[in-house]
């Protein structure tokens, strides 16, 4: 009992690790456009956006829910040793991936973890490949959706505001980008503190603590510190990358991008999915750069992003299988 009340210790504390990286790993997802433009300091920005990842994450628990019980078929099938493989997976790659300015989704880092974990402990047999589908289908679409009604948002708003001055536009949308930034750090927050809170249950209701898949309300409280205190670090290199490397942003695209985000991460939130914000976030970007022209648009950095959004599931779940291995061992 006293190794088993470690090793989920050990659980709740990788994952709150885990919530504090992503919280300054996807730092930018929230504030990167709005500092591109000069609409707030990075400062103010990354404190507003600490606040409301705070605030979104106590939002709701749909999204812990899918993660903690979509992945798997029965909580039989994991144990501490899994959780433990899965969020070292997800953290070395989140740090990698820091350390290269590449924006990746901390996401697919997870669920990628969990899967290798459990087909190495379980088997195929202890996969939820219905629900892994599901889950799958809203990572990979979200982005494509993103572009297509960033590319939506952007035109009406040229047609809304194409007969103003460039001096009007930028004024008014400076002030709105406030608005779309805070926006868009409260759904980043109702959606990926999340994925840890599902981890973290997972891991009580393995080990006999909780009866029920219900995220208690201290879990909810901890997920929601970790990632908030991870947003005040910053992520200064991906803000970069995500902020004007995709695409030179105005106010007033830098506010389309925001809101199309926000939309499009709170309806997955609301419909209980977890999408990447990094992801959804650059192809808001790239949506409304191609309303511009489609050479606007710096497909080269696009390409490196695609890549590490095809190779994240795969290199998590096998770091996930060797990380399980050596917790064996180890434990």
């Amino acid at each position: 009992m006293p190794e088993l009340q470690y090793m989920i210790f050990t659980v709740i504390g990788l994952a709150l690790i885990f919530d504090f990286i992503n919280g300054f790993h996807d730092t930018a997802n929230a504030i990167a456009t709005s500092v591109s433009t000069r609409a707030i300091s990075p400062r103010n920005a990354i404190m507003m956006a600490a606040v409301l990842n705070f605030l979104g994450a106590m939002y709701s628990t749909g999204v812990a829910k899918t993660i903690g019980s979509d992945i798997v078929s029965s909580a039989i099938h994991v144990d501490e040793h899994v959780l433990i493989a899965a969020l070292v997976s997800a953290v070395f790659w989140n740090l990698f991936t820091w350390k290269l300015a590449l924006p990746s989704s901390s996401s697919h880092a997870m669920v990628g973890g969990i899967i290798g974990a459990v087909l190495v402990s379980a088997g195929a047999i202890g996969l939820n490949l219905v629900g892994i589908g599901k889950i799958i289908l809203s990572l990979v679409l979200s982005p494509l959706i993103a572009i297509i009604t960033g590319y939506l948002v952007m035109h009406l708003l040229y047609f809304l505001f194409g007969q103003c001055t460039p001096y009007i536009v930028n004024g008014r949308f400076k002030k709105m980008q406030l608005v779309s930034a805070a926006m868009m750090a409260f759904s980043h927050g109702s959606n990926d503190a999340q994925k840890s809170m599902g981890i973290i249950t997972l891991a009580l209701l393995s080990g006999g603590y909780i009866d029920v898949f219900e995220v208690p309300t201290i879990v909810k409280i901890l997920a929601a510190t970790a990632m908030a205190f991870g947003t005040a670090m910053g992520g200064w290199s991906i803000i970069k990358t995500i902020g004007g490397k995709i695409f030179k942003l105005e106010p007033i695209s830098g506010f389309a991008a925001d809101l199309n985000s926000s939309l499009v991460i709170f309806s997955a939130t609301v419909l209980h999915l977890p999408v990447s914000t990094t992801h959804v976030v650059s192809g808001s970007i790239m949506g409304v750069g191609t309303a511009k022209r489609i050479r606007a648009v710096r497909w080269g950095v696009a390409q490196q992003m695609l890549v590490a959004w095809v190779l994240t599931i795969p290199c998590t779940a096998l770091i996930g299988s060797l990380v399980y291995q050596i917790t064996l061992w180890i434990f």
